[in-house]
């Protein structure tokens, strides 16, 4: 296990998180300006990328990590302030609505069968803390589907995944971003505790919000980030990648 080097962040507790209310975030209003998504693959030695779901096989997606143009470059601001002998890592970005339905509809299938005990609606509410139901409407979009939602992770200089006391995308209490704030008793939890706060820090000063339920999940521009740093609207809605034949109408369109 790896020790840290104590750091203003690893000195800086992480406050508790107010639950997000969905409704609310629902109802924020979109002024999306356009714009395309961009590869992180692109950002060099700087910032690392892996796409999980992609490597995992789950289907439909996709071998690349693509957000709007301010997440990347917020993020590369992230990466360089980060300690020295740290790298942040992008598991995810922007992911299509079938994958996003997939995701859901195996997890809550999952919890179903393990708490059967349990009503509809609590388990509804037991798998969005996790994952996000799938939407592509107009008005609200699920956060991926924006451009503007990130999963992230710590990795060392050599780009191996620190330990941050929870896998990704577990499914659990520990996975919640102030866990090891309440429940550091040794050296592995408080090394947890500070490696969760370093990475924290560090993305909300560079204008992320975390969804408290994940400690690898933060958003800039989507409704939940609106309604977190308190904007009056959101700054992306749906998107998606570019194609070639939206390539071949836009010109042909300006040549008509």
């Amino acid at each position: 296990m790896n020790r840290l080097k104590v750091t203003d962040s690893t000195n800086r507790p992480i406050a508790d998180i107010a639950e997000p209310q969905w409704h609310a975030i629902a109802a924020i209003p979109i002024a999306d300006a356009g714009g395309p998504l961009h590869p992180l693959g692109l950002a060099g030695p700087v910032l690392r990328s892996h796409p999980i779901y992609h490597v995992l096989g789950v289907p439909g997606a996709i071998p690349e990590c693509l957000v709007r143009e301010e997440v990347y470059r917020r993020l590369l601001e992230v990466a360089r302030r980060l300690p020295e002998g740290l790298g942040l890592v992008v598991l995810d970005a922007w992911r299509p609505y079938a994958v996003q339905r997939h995701l859901y509809d195996t997890l809550l299938g999952m919890m179903e069968a393990r708490y059967a005990d349990l009503d509809e609606s609590d388990l509804r509410a037991m798998a969005r803390a996790f994952v996000s139901p799938p939407s592509d409407r107009e008005a609200c979009p699920s956060p991926h589907l924006t451009g503007g939602a990130v999963d992230v992770a710590l990795c060392d200089a050599d780009g191996i995944l620190l330990d941050m006391g929870s896998a990704f995308d577990e499914a659990r209490a520990a996975s919640h971003t102030v866990h090891f704030e309440h429940h550091a008793v040794d050296a592995d939890t408080r090394l947890y505790r500070d490696r969760r706060r370093i990475l924290y820090h560090a993305m909300v000063d560079a204008g992320f919000a975390n969804l408290p339920s994940e400690w690898w999940h933060y958003s800039y521009g989507d409704q939940m980030w609106a309604w977190y740093r308190g904007q009056p609207h959101a700054l992306f809605g749906p998107s998606g990648p570019d194609t070639l034949e939206a390539r071949w109408r836009r010109s042909l369109g300006r040549d008509a």
